[in-house]
């Protein structure tokens, strides 16, 4: 038996957030569980999108908590609600938000745990071999690193958002937002060999089997355009090989850009438009993790670290 439909409020709503908002694929179907998942609880206690009310919210919210829900979980499932209940009042199905005065569900803000730059290189000279596979790969994660690109951003970039010249990369971000990114001479050189006779020509098919993978950087051995699923594996490959797999993922590799950056004295500012972050507190986690390594380092380094007085 197939999920019971949405009310048509809510499908506008997510019509909305694609169109105007200019949400992902990704975000929507999402919000569409969580919603649904939502609207089925108000729908076995009687109630509705349109007419729940405040102390119903409530009781949601503290159900969700009591049932062993991470709080992750629940803080995004409460943002797709207010989003939605916004939207109702804004459009007239509801003369009011009853998730205005709503508390919000704190999620406790962990520090990401950067590779250090050793094991950064251990995972780039993981990749060995001449062949068009080791050549893409290599390509991958020298560009992952170099510009802190997320997973999703480099496997849909297109040939004509790559300037080898001016070391240029242009990345599309969460809702289509364009950002031109630098990277260095090894993301480079990386690059001039994916895109030599030896490494992307040899993976180019014979027909195209999709609009766009002809344009695709990344090619499958199938001669398609990478997934983010298989870019994600090709990181754990070589994550296992440098022995570092435990770890990483691509996600990882991004932390490292920002820290390292940061490290060797890169302005915040900088870093946040490389990754594309909206604001500079989601940024600033970053100097948090540099501080943090600091005083690792001097704890462990400073002969008088450890005495007490």
């Amino acid at each position: 038996m197939g999920a019971a439909p949405l009310s048509l409020e809510v499908e506008e709503f997510l019509a909305w957030m694609l169109s105007e908002r200019g949400r992902s694929a990704n975000t929507l179907a999402a919000y569409r569980r969580d919603l649904r998942s939502y609207c089925a609880w108000l729908d076995a206690r009687g109630r509705s999108i349109l007419d729940v009310d405040a102390d119903t919210l409530v009781d949601f919210t503290s159900e969700r908590r009591s049932s062993g829900a991470a709080t992750s979980s629940i803080a995004r499932q409460l943002a797709a609600i207010r989003m939605a209940h916004r939207y109702l009042a804004i459009e007239g199905h509801r003369s009011d938000d009853p998730t205005a005065n709503l508390e919000g569900v704190r999620v406790p803000s962990g520090i990401p745990k950067p590779l250090t730059e050793t094991q950064v290189n251990s995972l780039l000279a993981a990749v060995v071999g001449h062949e068009p596979i080791d050549h893409r790969d290599r390509a991958l994660l020298e560009l992952l690193y170099a510009t802190g690109a997320r997973i999703s951003e480099a496997t849909g970039l297109s040939i004509g958002d790559i300037d080898l010249d001016a070391r240029l990369v242009r990345l599309f971000g969460k809702g289509s937002k364009e950002r031109i990114v630098p990277f260095g001479g090894a993301a480079a050189g990386a690059l001039d060999d994916w895109f030599s006779p030896r490494g992307r020509a040899r993976l180019v098919p014979a027909r195209w089997q999709r609009r766009g993978d002809a344009e695709a950087v990344f090619l499958n051995t199938r001669g398609g355009r990478l997934t983010r699923q298989a870019a994600w594996l090709v990181v754990k490959k070589y994550g296992n090989r440098a022995g570092i797999s435990d770890s990483l993922s691509p996600h990882v590799l991004r932390h490292s850009c920002a820290t390292h950056l940061l490290d060797h004295g890169a302005d915040l500012r900088v870093v946040q438009e490389m990754l594309g972050h909206a604001s500079i507190s989601t940024t600033q986690v970053y100097t948090r993790v540099s501080q943090q390594r600091l005083f690792e380092v001097y704890r462990s380094a400073h002969p008088r670290a450890t005495l007490t007085a």
